[in-house]
């Protein structure tokens, strides 16, 4: 908590004006910090806290790569090979530093695994960017239904604190894949969906359709393109109904097709601690997770008291970018 203080200025002001729009406290010690409390997950450092992000010297600097997946495992070969060290056994951090830190990113990134140069991401794009697609309608929060297809962390949060505001949340599942979260601490996946419905469907084009026509608000964090194939468009959405909210959670911007967990997205921003070499080190646990999950729900909240009809695209990356800056600005670099 002590490492993470410094930047919590602008995540404090968003949840201190969610509870003016919706009157519930954001309880941020609990959002930032009770998964790594009941995981007894260790004080990262170069490592991630749950172990699967790691911070590799390279030639000119610093890379993240974030092994979160069997998969991500699995392409390491592959990706040890697009470095020129094909065959090394244990030697990605080898490998690292005969390269860019860019080099690494884009290596990672073509193998489909999450990969960030710190800082990258800062100054690129607003934590939210909202689009009006449809028309306005105010509603209270008691008389919402809110569908969430969002996963793990984030879009999970931002779907527990509108219940809290009194909205009626219904989670959403693949049949063929549950949300990862279930396979981390039970504790923890309880309190994220504590007092929601869980609908289990098999994601096929038109399953979702009478889930998604009863909602007024929906959470994702899919690429834009993987819910076009299901027949689901957040604009034909908007426009069906006044009032209704889109909320997209992504890595770098629904644009961007770049994959992100919590701590590359974080280390995109440039939100990580330093050693006393000065060099980067994680701070907290997947923080750009919970982050953006405060940011997301004060924006939907926002939306929805001013009538919604918009989409909202939350960025990852950017919500760590904020509160970086915000530490910058009040203790600039020596």
């Amino acid at each position: 908590m002590d490492d993470v203080e410094p930047f919590l200025a602008p995540l404090t002001d968003v949840a201190r004006s969610f509870t003016g729009l919706t009157g519930v406290p954001v309880d941020l010690p609990s959002a930032l910090f009770l998964r790594a409390q009941l995981a007894g997950l260790e004080h990262p450092g170069r490592t991630s806290a749950n172990g699967s992000c790691h911070l590799l010297r390279t030639a000119d600097g610093w890379a993240a790569v974030n092994l979160a997946r069997p998969d991500d495992l699995a392409a390491v070969p592959a990706l040890l090979a697009l470095l020129g060290s094909p065959g090394e056994p244990g030697s990605l951090h080898t490998a690292a530093r005969r390269v860019s830190a860019t080099e690494v990113v884009e290596a990672a990134q073509l193998l489909g695994i999450a990969a960030a140069v710190p800082g990258s991401a800062r100054g690129a794009r607003p934590t939210v960017h909202a689009e009006r697609w449809g028309e306005r309608r105010v509603r209270a929060m008691t008389d919402l239904r809110i569908v969430d297809f969002s996963a793990l962390w984030a879009g999970p949060l931002c779907a527990r604190l509108l219940g809290l505001a009194g909205a009626q949340v219904v989670k959403v599942e693949s049949t063929t894949r549950p949300d990862g979260a279930r396979f981390g601490t039970p504790a923890f996946y309880r309190w994220l969906h504590e007092g929601h419905d869980n609908l289990v469907v098999d994601f096929a084009p038109g399953a979702l359709d009478e889930i998604v026509a009863q909602a007024d608000v929906v959470i994702e964090a899919s690429r834009p393109r993987a819910l076009r194939r299901l027949g689901l468009r957040a604009e034909e959405f908007l426009a069906a109904r006044p009032g209704r909210v889109w909320v997209g959670i992504t890595g770098y911007g629904r644009e961007n097709d770049r994959i992100a967990f919590g701590d590359d997205a974080a280390v995109a921003g440039g939100l990580t601690g330093v050693d006393p070499n000065g060099d980067p080190v994680f701070l907290g646990d997947a923080l750009a997770d919970p982050v953006t999950g405060v940011f997301a729900a004060h924006a939907a909240a926002r939306s929805l008291a001013a009538g919604g009809g918009e989409l909202l695209c939350v960025s990852m990356a950017a919500c760590a970018a904020t509160l970086a800056d915000a530490r910058t600005r009040v203790h600039p670099p020596c």
